[in-house]
């Protein structure tokens, strides 16, 4: 598949108002086509519920993921700490220990050169000891950042935090603990397995659509 490939995330949020329980069982959701790439099914009722298929693959993948822990916002909303928002977006940035790719804008907007960040970027970004509690690896194997399609104002950016250079961005990445995967417990990213994501990490390519959507009321 080539650049631009449309991986469909589709997020199916109950236990706010008016909306049909997703039972685990999507063969009847006509909201999700089964030719993307990616399929992601969020359950805010049953985050155990919540899961992903990758076609793009010689059979499909089908995995866990989690997602925010204060719910999930509209599309076109502006990123917020724990929530996970709607909307299409385009893969700009690929991290991992031994993959770097990112979109030509965003090196140049860094301020750092493409080597610097190819050897220190995802290391210094997976070292961050968010919660002050001595652990880290919280991305675990890799990063994949994720920009808004829609001209909406976002607080993505480069900026040190304790002491590391990072790029903060909405994203799909791992873990460095699997129980956490089917649960509403990150920042607002969509978080998998290591297993899961080793295989999006060599599937993935710049400038491929992720799609999220909802049947649901989202967080306005």
């Amino acid at each position: 598949m080539g650049a631009g490939r449309a991986l469909s995330v589709s997020a199916l949020v109950v236990g706010l108002s008016g909306c049909g329980l997703f039972s685990g069982d999507d063969q009847n959701n006509t909201a999700i086509d089964q030719s993307d790439a990616i399929r992601i099914v969020l359950n805010a009722d049953q985050p155990d519920l919540s899961k992903g298929v990758l076609y793009d693959a010689q059979a499909p993948l089908h995995f866990k993921v989690g997602f925010g822990r204060h719910g999930i916002a509209c599309a076109g909303s502006t990123f917020q700490e724990g929530i996970t928002p709607l909307g299409t977006f385009k893969v700009n940035a690929i991290l991992s220990t031994t993959k770097f790719e990112m979109d030509p804008s965003l090196v140049k907007k860094s301020g750092k050169s493409e080597a610097e960040l190819r050897q220190n970027l995802f290391r210094d970004m997976n070292a961050i000891d968010f919660k002050g509690d001595g652990e880290t690896g919280e991305y675990g194997g890799g990063y994949i950042s994720l920009a808004p399609v829609e001209n909406t104002d976002q607080p993505f950016r480069f900026n040190t935090y304790n002491g590391k250079f990072r790029w903060y961005s909405f994203a799909i990445h791992g873990t460095n603990d699997d129980s956490r995967v089917g649960k509403a417990v990150t920042g607002g990213c969509i978080n998998v397995n290591q297993a899961a994501l080793k295989t999006l990490l060599n599937t993935v390519e710049l400038g491929d659509e992720v799609v999220i959507s909802s049947d649901s009321p989202c967080l306005s």
